[in-house]
């Protein structure tokens, strides 16, 4: 899923307990019939996604819905949402801070095979 609007927050790193898990927020306003101001976490390696980013960019960001189940003290059932995001990019003209793990995973990749194809050229018997 995805989700476009305009920064309003870009949160600050924070860690949470002795193992270090890492949250970062972001809330977005989107640009629908009826505006909606969204709050979505970077968890762990995403959070540094959002250095790039500052209050009023307008991005697009993709997300993942989760949720969970907690029983409380009293034995009842209470249930929580969260939006995660995993990849943002900055939509504005002229900008070029697509940042996105698995994008820049496969710019490696490219990297490594056009390595290896420059070696085989220099291996042709003619």
């Amino acid at each position: 899923m995805e989700v476009t609007g305009t920064i309003l927050v870009v949160g600050k790193t924070k860690e949470f307990g002795s193992n270090g898990f890492r949250k970062r927020e972001l809330v977005v306003e989107t640009e629908d019939q009826y505006p909606q101001t969204l709050l979505i976490e970077f968890v762990q390696d995403k959070c540094d996604l959002l250095n790039k980013f500052n209050k009023e960019d307008f991005v697009k960001i993709g997300i993942n819905l989760r949720g969970r189940e907690w029983i409380n003290p009293e034995g009842e059932a209470k249930y929580f949402n969260s939006i995660q995001g995993w990849r943002i990019e900055n939509l504005e003209e002229g900008s070029d801070s697509a940042v996105d793990a698995h994008q820049e995973q496969e710019q490696d990749t490219a990297a490594s095979i056009k390595e290896e194809e420059e070696e085989e050229d220099d291996d042709v018997p003619f």
